[in-house]
């Protein structure tokens, strides 16, 4: 399996390196994230080289989390790396809950353009916090679905929902009497509002983070995941996973990050040597080694676990918090190396930075996931009690 996962990482990493890290400058990077027309061309090109949506495979079936990590890394390698090989969130995470829980009919009409490449995704459940609504703890939703006739009637606001503009294909969490609910809708559709495209510190993701009005949305029944009641049990199939494709990509950047600031550090001389024989610069090089590996190495134990079968939330929990402090550390140290120029859009680094910054926050802050974890270690300590 892992020569597998290791031959179409090699050419994942090929084609990023070559084709994909000249269009870091290109004219199509917006503010709110790079325009459809560039990722078009970009995805048209990895059709071409053979390496779009690689870690699903021809026959539809998965990598395991193992294998995936090999090739995610590597599509990571530059910020246009995952919209390239379409291994970006949320379409890499909406993929996966698709191709675990949806109908055949839902796989056809919905999943099948999203492995193609030829639409983006957008997933609608985390909710303004001026109004209570649902964040990091999903229990407090408000937005609300009900059943008329053969379809479900959905009414809220969303708000950070990634890539929700220009997307063609959402998942909608909303709340029924029996419980949380997912729907798979069409878009775009006039009944889901963009109020605005949130400025926020990252600028990776085509369409950026909108928040959204849904007003008298109809949604036909047989378009629901699963039955009523069951969107918590389907949020927690995609969210280990998510998080931990997160981890692998962002690996990637970091890894990028590591080797330009490295670089930079060699041919840079001040004081009469070269930055990296400063003890300062080279300790910090040294420490990102460190980092580097040790959040290699937790992805690999949590991707190991989630191949058992586990749902594996405590552990992609740990991963998170532990992979998203570490890369942060690495981002910080490249850019210190490099001075002026870490900071400038010069390189990729000030860009890792940012994005690496901003996923210490996305599927779930530190703080949430070491609460969660804590309660855990309670449970565990009264069990142990007898």
């Amino acid at each position: 399996m892992t020569e597998r996962a290791n031959a179409i990482a090699s050419k994942v990493e090929a084609f990023v390196r070559t084709v994909i890290i000249p269009y870091e400058k290109d004219s199509r990077l917006g503010f709110h994230g790079p325009e459809d027309a560039l990722v078009a061309e970009l995805r048209a090109k990895a059709r071409e080289a053979g390496v779009l949506t690689p870690h699903i495979l021809p026959d539809g079936s998965h990598l395991t989390q193992r294998e995936t990590a090999i090739v995610l890394i590597k599509t990571g390698l530059s910020p246009l790396g995952p919209l390239a090989c379409n291994t970006a969130a949320p379409d890499e995470g909406n993929m996966y809950l698709l191709g675990k829980v949806g109908s055949a009919e839902q796989k056809t009409r919905f999943l099948d353009p999203l492995v193609r490449g030829e639409a983006r995704s957008a997933f609608f459940m985390t909710e303004p916090a001026e109004t209570g609504g649902a964040g990091s703890d999903p229990s407090m939703m408000q937005t609300t679905c009900r059943l008329d006739g053969n379809h479900w009637v959905i009414n809220g606001r969303k708000k950070f929902i990634t890539g929700a503009e220009g997307a063609r294909v959402g998942i909608v969490m909303a709340r029924s009497d029996e419980g949380a609910c997912m729907f798979l809708v069409d878009l775009p559709d006039p009944a889901i509002r963009t109020v605005r495209v949130i400025d926020t510190i990252d600028s990776s993701m085509p369409g950026g983070h909108a928040e959204v009005d849904i007003v008298d949305l109809r949604v036909p029944a047989d378009q629901m995941l699963g039955a009523s009641g069951e969107g918590f049990a389907y949020a927690q199939i995609r969210l280990s996973p998510a998080r931990l494709s997160h981890c692998m990509r962002w690996l990637g950047l970091a890894t990028r990050a590591q080797e330009i600031a490295t670089d930079y550090a060699c041919r840079r001389h001040a004081f009469g040597k070269p930055l990296v024989d400063h003890e300062g610069v080279g300790f910090m090089l040294a420490d990102n080694l460190i980092d580097l590996k040790q959040a290699e190495r937790m992805i690999d134990w949590c991707a190991g676990v989630l191949d058992t079968g586990s749902l594996g939330t405590a552990e992609s929990s740990m991963a998170k918090v532990a992979v998203s402090d570490a890369l942060f550390r690495v981002a910080d140290r490249c850019v210190q190396v490099m001075g002026g120029t870490g900071v400038s859009g010069d390189t990729i680094v000030e860009q890792a930075f940012r994005e690496i910054r901003a996923f210490r926050i996305y599927d779930g802050p530190t703080e949430v996931h070491k609460w969660s974890l804590a309660k855990k270690i309670k449970r565990d300590w009264k069990a142990a009690q007898g």
